[in-house]
């Protein structure tokens, strides 16, 4: 099974275990041993999960301004998380594959394979709400058969992604493309380094 059939399987996993409650405060319960990379892509999918429904949640036009703050604050710090593991399962190909010599002619891509592995994660929730969407019995025709539409889209688009993975992934291991880890320069939660936050010291 290649990498990708085997995340895929994985994330749609964490979808369905994060349904069973549907609530974006339940505990996560991740099966998975620390230090693993199913441990890291289980823990990456449940955060993009309950951000998917705080987004839901904060575009509610009655929703109280005092809860929308709190939930902004709270979105920001999803979407810090998020980064972070990103970051940490590149650091995991990073340390796979640093003892391969990349071929004279190799290239680098335009983006690592933890930000196309992250696609693929949001694109596992898209895929599933959007087969809710296409079952829906309380809906016109037209607009079942529009979700239907972009349901079929999506899941070409995974398989087309997967692809890409899986052969940026061979590339990395036979010396025919390389890797770089850069570090996100996210700003706007540094208090070092957002206008706003060091101009209150």
């Amino acid at each position: 099974m290649s990498f990708t059939e085997e995340a895929n399987k994985l994330f749609d996993s964490v979808i369905a275990d994060y349904h069973k409650t549907d609530n974006v405060d339940a505990p996560i319960h991740n099966p998975y041993q620390p230090q693993t990379i199913e441990n890291v892509l289980y823990l990456k999918n449940w955060i993009d999960t309950v951000q998917w429904h705080l987004e839901d949640i904060i575009r509610n036009p009655e929703i109280d301004p005092k809860e929308a703050l709190a939930l902004k604050r709270r979105i920001d710090k999803s979407n810090q998380d998020r980064t972070d593991l990103v970051e940490r399962i590149d650091s995991y190909f990073w340390e796979k594959y640093q003892s391969v010599k990349p071929k004279a002619t190799a290239v680098i891509n335009t983006e690592t394979p933890a930000w196309a592995i992250d696609r693929l994660s949001i694109l596992a929730l898209k895929i599933y709400h959007m087969g809710i969407e296409a079952r829906r019995s309380d809906v016109s025709a037209d607009q079942h058969a529009a979700c239907q539409k972009k349901l079929d889209v999506l899941l070409e688009q995974r398989t087309d992604l997967s692809s890409a993975i899986d052969q940026l992934l061979s590339d990395i291991e036979n010396g025919n493309r390389y890797m770089k880890v850069y570090k996100q320069m996210k700003m706007y939660n540094d208090p070092n380094l957002n206008p706003v936050l060091y101009g209150k010291k």
